[in-house]
Order: C-alpha cells, then sequence, then structure tokens
C-alpha cells in the first residue's frame, strides 16, 4: 500500500498541510523542519502523485519535439544524438519527452504541432531545423507558448535558440581543403528553405573569395541530407567534364553517401577527391575512410535545449536566451593529409 501524506503527518506530528508544503520547499517552513519530513518520508518510502502535482501547478512535466523526419528518423544518426541529449536534459529536470514525427512542409505539419499545443498535452516545444521563413515558430511565439529553437530564422521575431555557425563551419573546411592545394571544390548543399543551409553556403563563398577563387555554379549543388541524396549528386559532380577534386557537404550522412559515390568510381577518397561532412556524428569516426568533418556537439545541444526551455516553463529567465556556437573542423583521413 502507498504511504501518503498523512501517514508522514501522523508520524512525525505535524498537519497534512504542514507536510505537503515541506516537500515542495515553500518558504513559510522552516528548514529543520523541511529536512526531518523529508527524511521520515524518505524512509517510509513515500512516492509524490506525479499527476496530481500536475494537475494542481496545471503543468505536464513534459516537454514535446516534433521530429522534422523526411525518412525514418530512427536511422538518421543526428536525430537520434540530439533525441539524447533532449531526452536526458529533460530527465535532469525531472521532466517527461514527448515525441512525435512529421514530414516538414506537409499539409499536416501545423495540426500536430495544434495538438500539441492546444490539447496541453507538454509544456513547451523544442524545434529543429528551422526554416527561413518558419510557421512553426510564427505559430508558437502568437500562442505565447513556451518553444526554444536549435537554429535561427531569417524574420525578426524574438524567441529563444541554439545554433552553431554554420558560415564559420564551412569557411574553415573550404580554406583548409584550399590549403591542400584544391582549387576545384564541390558543395553538397543542404535543401534551401533551411535557414542553416544558408549560412552554410555563405561560408563556402566566403572562403572562395577570400582565396580569389571564383565561384562556379556547377559545383554547387542541393542535396536532401540522406546519405543516397549525397551518393546521388556526388555522382552528378563526378559527371561533370571538369569534376571536382573535393567537396564539402551540408552533412555527415551525405558526405557518407558521396564518399560510397566516389569509390564505385574507383576513386580512393583521401587521395583521389577529398570529402568533408558537417556534424561529426557518432559514425563519422567509424567509417572508412573516417570522415572530417565540421564538429557541432549535438548531443550537449539537445540536452542545453530542453534545460533551457524547462527553466522558460518555470518561469525562470535563462542566463542566455539566444547562444551561437562556434564549430571544430576535425580532421580525419577523408580529407587526406597537409
Amino acid at each position: 500500500m502507498s504511504v501518503t501524506l498523512k501517514d508522514i503527518a501522523r508520524k512525525v506530528g505535524y498537519s497534512v498541510t504542514t507536510v505537503s508544503r515541506a516537500l515542495n520547499d515553500y518558504d513559510d517552513v522552516s528548514e529543520e523542519t523541511k529536512q526531518l519530513i523529508k527524511r521520515v518520508a524518505q524512509e517510509m518510502g513515500y512516492h509524490p502523485h506525479v499527476i496530481a502535482q500536475s494537475l494542481q501547478r496545471r503543468r505536464t512535466n513534459t516537454v514535446g519535439f516534433i521530429v522534422p523526419a523526411t525518412e525514418r528518423y530512427l536511422s538518421d544518426p543526428y536525430f537520434l544524438e540530439l533525441l539524447a541529449g533532449i531526452g536526458d536534459g529533460a530527465a535532469s529536470c525531472d521532466f517527461d519527452l514527448l515525441v512525435s514525427t512529421c514530414k516538414p512542409m506537409c499539409p499536416k505539419e501545423r495540426v500536430v504541432y495544434e495538438r500539441m499545443v492546444q490539447g496541453r498535452r507538454v509544456d513547451g516545444i523544442v524545434v529543429a531545423r528551422t526554416r527561413c521563413d518558419d510557421e512553426r515558430i510564427a505559430y508558437l511565439v502568437s500562442e505565447g507558448f513556451p518553444l526554444i529553437a536549435f537554429g535561427r530564422i531569417a524574420s525578426e521575431l524574438d524567441f529563444p535558440y541554439l545554433d552553431v555557425d554554420g558560415e564559420e563551419g564551412v569557411c574553415k573546411a573550404v580554406k583548409y581543403l584550399i590549403g591542400l592545394g584544391h582549387q576545384r571544390i564541390g558543395f553538397i548543399a543542404p535543401s534551401t528553405y533551411l535557414m542553416f543551409a544558408e549560412h552554410r553556403l555563405a561560408g563556402y563563398k566566403l572562403a572562395l573569395q577570400g582565396n580569389s577563387l571564383e565561384l562556379d555554379p556547377a559545383l554547387v549543388i542541393e542535396g536532401n541530407l540522406t546519405q543516397a541524396g549525397g551518393h546521388q549528386r556526388m555522382g552528378q559532380l563526378l559527371d561533370l567534364e571538369e569534376p571536382p577534386t573535393a567537396v564539402v557537404t551540408g552533412n555527415d550522412l551525405m558526405a557518407f553517401g558521396a564518399m560510397e559515390a566516389a569509390q564505385e568510381r574507383g576513386l580512393v577518397v583521401g587521395r583521389d577527391i577529398a570529402v568533408i561532412g558537417f556534424d561529426d556524428v557518432p559514425l563519422a569516426a567509424h567509417f572508412r575512410p573516417t570522415l572530417t568533418t565540421i564538429r557541432q556537439p549535438i548531443y550537449d545541444i539537445g540536452k542545453k535545449l530542453s534545460q533551457i526551455l524547462i527553466e522558460i516553463i518555470k518561469g525562470e529567465e535563462p542566463a542566455e536566451r539566444q547562444i551561437i556556437l562556434r564549430p571544430e573542423l576535425v580532421v580525419r583521413e577523408s580529407s587526406g593529409v597537409r
């Protein structure tokens, strides 16, 4: 039989109200009394009724994340890392994580968000892979619903976010390849509706301009962030009359596909052609050859996102509402050596 507040009150000789307020850290109960009641509650094996507490606070103690996946997201190491971080960050604050999935830009996407918000299934939402014009964020802001985004958008809407400087990251990668002697460097870009695609393309252009290299539009091709997409786009680049000697991709999955396409043509990645990705998912260090990539700490970002969101849910002001992290170039076998 479960232990109740009445059982604890009988044991310590205080009222049920005092016991309840002590267990919830109210200031009107002395620290000595709180410690006594909490110790006795623990010894008796008391567990608070989470649902009742949530109803009282009008909170679910749950954060939501709708995966904007075009394919089975559990096969995408990026989303696996991000989910793990969000979930662990929520758990560290005694919150749960509710995960749903919806294809980005599909007609049902707005309905999925409305169901979470209007149904009060969650107390706040993490938004990932932000878009230049992001209706998800506009909707959440208009509803006054707690959110945090992994990424920026093009509009001037004020909302909390954490992002990685993709422009700086790709610029570092292209400069590194130029330092290795490459003059024709391809770029398999993310889908243009994504905000980080704009930043990463800007980094590619900036590095070329800073090294007096002309931009060849034939070397820039849009991918879909999947391994199959990277494979297909690399094939198109290699079919050019003057193919690139190095390729930077918008994420690691496309880099894996690009390397496979090059290997199928008999090219040795790291010697005949260089490939650099973006993300540094765990598989990047174990792929063959190992992948040179621009590292963003996806797990740590996910954890931080949920922790900041929970601060907002609790009415606390985060130390930083808008954070931009600097990326790191991790050099491995796929780019060759200097």
